[in-house]
């Protein structure tokens, strides 16, 4: 897809300068990528504390229990 859009020339070339990207549009790709996944993470963070959990769960008992039947 191309998008013709104003970018701060500035910005672009301080990306190129401290990234390892070759052109201006691997820095515009990568930056929308970098985008994304930050978004996502702060998803992810949202729910922090928001999951119930069973306190008395015992991970290791389920574990052993699927190590001793292969």
């Amino acid at each position: 897809m191309t998008i013709n859009i104003p970018i701060n020339e500035a910005l672009i070339q301080e990306a190129l300068a401290v990234g390892n990207q070759e052109n201006e549009r691997d820095v515009v790709e990568l930056a929308l990528r970098e985008y994304i996944q930050r978004h996502q993470q702060l998803k992810v963070i949202e729910l922090f504390g928001t999951i119930d959990y069973d306190t008395d769960y015992n991970y290791k008992q389920q574990r052993s229990s699927h190590e001793s039947g292969c």
